[in-house]
């Protein structure tokens, strides 16, 4: 082993810019020597202590708290600073079970939708529903993945889009009227019942629901079968449809797979 590293050979060996170890030379906590023509000369001294800020680094340990262990170092000091490490470890492992948790929980979801009856009309009685929303106007399949993003990226902590089948948008029932069906009023993803942030709720009631296999432009003609049937049957609409989107662009690039549930507020006099 040599006594002395060159800059480069630190910054391949440690994966570090020269950014990075000028800026941990200018805070204090590596002091590397000059040779005669002025290059930095990193110690074994350095190295040990390079080995700590990256350790501590890869978990987010700040560069001050860093700088000051490096430089009041103790038994008492390494033991606090090492339980630390614990309690942090232990937080990312629970985040990554709750994250593999999730995963399964989608992955059976996607799974689930393989069983459903497709164009088929059944009235379901659905509890409340919490959700977050986005409102705008939303008038192509661009727009709605723009907003879903949108809606991820305002609520990133809350949920994921692979494998969520519980994202959709509501209808304008106005365009609806007008013979247009593909405007939307808002965009939203909806939320376990325990949720306690949450700025939508999807009113309890009967449901006309519909699931079917295929390219959104379908909705117009399983709508209007949808509305003939409250017709038929002497039912009221008790609000504005909203779509499910159970398996879409996200899961599969094939638009033959996406499934789509239309959902349609009644009452049954």
């Amino acid at each position: 082993m040599k006594d002395y590293y060159k800059i480069g050979e630190i910054s391949k060996i440690y994966g570090i810019g020269r950014d990075s170890l000028m800026y941990y030379e200018e805070i204090g906590i590596l002091s590397p020597l000059r040779d005669i023509n002025g290059y930095r000369m990193y110690s074994i001294y350095d190295l040990w202590r390079l080995n700590l800020i990256k350790e501590l680094r890869s978990l987010n340990f700040p560069m001050k708290k860093i700088k000051e262990y490096l430089c009041d170092r103790d038994i008492d000091s390494t033991k606090n600073i090492l339980n630390e490490e614990i309690d942090i470890i232990d937080l990312k492992i629970a985040e990554l079970i709750s994250h593999k948790n999730n995963i399964i929980k989608r992955i059976k979801s996607i799974e689930e939708v393989d069983c459903v009856d497709l164009d088929k009309i059944d009235v379901v009685y659905i509890r409340e529903r919490k959700a977050l929303k986005l409102n705008a106007d939303i008038k192509k399949d661009q727009d709605y993945d723009f907003m879903i993003q949108k809606l991820q990226k305002e609520y990133e902590d809350r949920f994921s889009i692979l494998g969520n089948n519980n994202v959709g948008a509501v209808f304008l029932l106005e365009s609806i009227n007008r013979g247009i069906f593909n405007e939307f009023k808002s965009a939203f993803c909806l939320l376990e019942d325990n949720e306690v942030i949450y700025n939508m709720v999807l009113e309890e009631g009967y449901y006309l629901t519909l699931t079917y296999k295929g390219n959104y432009i379908k909705n117009k003609i399983y709508l209007n079968r949808i509305f003939e049937h409250i017709k038929q049957n002497n039912y009221k609409l008790n609000g504005n449809p909203v779509e499910i989107y159970k398996i879409d662009i996200y899961e599969t690039g094939k638009v033959e797979e996406f499934i789509t549930e239309i959902q349609v507020p009644i009452i049954i006099k």
